[in-house]
């Protein structure tokens, strides 16, 4: 196992990302398709085709979804990825043509670097070149790039973000994973300490998002600067409407993970992809869902690196006050 998303048979990754203007895009890409469902919880979403994963509507599966930064501007990414995959005579037969069903969500990071810098259809169409199914980065790479966390008191004051990744394989064969660019409003814990938020005027502490709003401190800067976008991928037997319940509750992965979540100010959203391997029950699915999502948001946490003024976890030697 490769303990990462790779680890569902058929997918593929591919991650760019602007080191200077601090954003990028991760492409996951499945050929044959994957069954798709998704749940958005918080209330500034940037999303591209979440209305066709209404059980109710006619698709069934998708070839790719995608994690971009670049907030609005970034869904130009999209339509690189949906130009490979149409070359590479992979989508939804219409009989004319092949249409590739390609669905994404954008997260806010133009304030972290350059902000005339966003993915865009060139640096999707790159990501699906150098896709892989063998090879995951963790950290600065892709949709995590330019990610942070902690921002109440605004963007000066945030630590670095980034995308992670976790997977649990059980006896029976299922797998279970999750990919997540973490650049949330709020704070990220593990085990109930805080490892990265809001740091304190001098940057050398991890201050409580929660305890300074109950002091009365409100949210600085930006008012949409943030957003925790991510996948859930299975190998398990699912229609539209299971990958949906499996979304719903992995947001409990965010919640166990993340605090303050599903803001005003986040646009959280997370899809699941499901390869139709395996049977399983779906309380144990979303169940399992909820643990790969909280690991791997604390995987994005720890494999960032400080950029620029941003410090990250790595940079912290006193992590809560």
């Amino acid at each position: 196992m490769y303990n990462n998303i790779l680890d569902v048979k058929g997918l593929k990754v591919g991650q760019v990302q602007d080191e200077n203007g601090l954003t990028g895009c991760t492409v996951v890409i499945c050929e044959d398709g994957a069954v798709c469902g998704v749940d958005v919880r918080g209330s500034a979403p940037g999303t591209r085709e979440t209305d066709l994963l209404d059980p109710i509507n006619l698709i069934q599966k998708v070839h790719a979804v995608v994690l971009s930064g670049g907030s609005a501007f970034g869904l130009e990414s999209t339509c690189g990825v949906s130009k490979y995959l149409e070359e590479k005579n992979i989508g939804f037969d219409v009989g004319v043509a092949k249409v590739p069903i390609v669905v994404g969500a954008v997260l806010f990071d133009l304030a972290a670097g350059d902000p005339k810098c966003r993915p865009d259809k060139e640096m999707g169409y790159r990501a699906c070149e150098i896709a892989s199914d063998e090879f995951l980065k963790q950290g600065n790479y892709g949709a995590g790039c330019g990610a942070t966390v902690g921002k109440i008191k605004g963007p000066e004051y945030a630590m670095k973000g980034g995308i992670g990744s976790y997977s649990i394989k059980l006896d029976n064969g299922l797998v279970v994973s999750a990919l997540i660019a973490v650049n949330a409003f709020g704070d990220v814990y593990e085990d109930g300490e805080i490892i990265a938020g809001v740091l304190n005027s001098s940057k050398t502490r991890i201050l409580s998002s929660y305890e300074l709003m109950k002091q009365g401190v409100s949210k600085g800067g930006f008012s949409i600067d943030n957003t925790t976008i991510g996948i859930v991928a299975t190998n398990a037997k699912l229609d539209k409407a299971g990958c949906k319940k499996v979304s719903q509750m992995a947001h409990d992965g965010y919640a166990k993970a993340i605090f303050p979540i599903h803001t005003s100010h986040d646009g959280d959203t997370i899809f699941t992809m499901a390869t139709g391997e395996v049977e399983t029950d779906i309380t144990l699915l979303g169940s399992l869902a909820v643990e790969v999502v909280e690991k791997s948001i604390i995987n994005a946490i720890k494999n960032a690196n400080g950029v620029k003024n941003i410090l990250s976890y790595k940079d912290m030697p006193i992590l809560q006050v």
